[in-house]
C-alpha cells in the first residue's frame, strides 16, 4: 500500500479549520449556545462535536499504531467516499454523545479546538516516517478506513460542520444597530 502525501492531508485539515473559524468568528458570542428553532446544535454544541470526534479519532489511532497492522482483505478496504461526509445530503446522528462538560464560552472552545488540531499535526508529524496505510479501522457509517482516509475524514467533517456553522448564522435573529443622537 503507497503512503499517501502528508502535505494533501495536512493541509486539508488546515484548509478545513481556517473555514470552520471563519465561519465561527461570524456568530456573535451572545448567540454562541442558541440552538436553531427548526431544531439542532447551537455553534457551541457543533464545536465541542468536533473536538470530540477529533480526539476520539487520535485516540485510536494512537492506540491502533502502538501494533503491527492487522491484515485487512481487500473487499474489507472498500469504503464509501469521504465526499460523502462534506456534502450534509445523507443526515446522521452522531455515535458520539454530546459532552455537555465541553460546552464553555466561544473563545474558550474555539481555543480547545485550535488545540485538538495542533495535537492531529502532531501526531502526522510524529508518525511521518511510518507507513500508516495498512492500519485500518471501521467508521460507523463509511465503511474501514485506513489512518489516512481517517485524518482526510477529520477534514470533511469538520466542512460538514462549517455549512452547518454558515446555515445557523443565516438563520440566527440579526442585529439592530441604532445610532443615539
Amino acid at each position: 500500500m503507497s503512503k499517501p502525501s502528508l502535505a494533501r492531508i495536512t493541509d486539508k485539515l488546515a484548509r478545513a479549520q481556517q473555514a470552520f473559524l471563519g465561519a465561527a468568528d461570524a456568530i456573535p458570542p451572545d448567540l454562541w449556545r442558541t440552538r436553531p428553532p427548526e431544531g439542532g446544535w447551537s455553534p457551541a454544541e457543533i464545536t465541542a462535536h468536533l473536538c470530540q470526534v477529533e480526539r476520539t479519532i487520535l485516540g485510536t489511532a494512537d492506540r491502533i499504531l502502538r501494533h503491527p497492522p492487522r491484515p485487512t482483505p481487500l473487499l474489507k478496504r472498500l469504503h464509501l467516499p469521504l465526499k460523502l461526509v462534506e456534502s450534509r445530503l445523507l443526515r446522521r446522528k452522531s455515535p458520539i454523545p454530546l459532552d455537555p462538560e465541553l460546552l464553555a464560552e466561544k473563545e474558550t472552545m474555539l481555543a480547545v479546538l485550535r488545540g485538538v488540531r495542533e495535537r492531529t499535526f502532531a501526531f502526522l508529524e510524529e508518525t511521518s516516517t511510518r507507513n500508516l496505510s495498512g492500519y485500518f479501522w471501521p467508521h460507523p457509517f463509511l465503511g474501514m478506513l485506513n489512518a489516512y482516509a481517517w485524518f482526510e475524514m477529520i477534514a470533511a467533517h469538520q466542512l460538514r460542520h462549517t455549512r452547518q456553522m454558515l446555515q445557523l448564522f443565516h438563520n440566527l435573529p440579526k442585529h439592530v444597530v441604532t445610532s443615539h443622537n
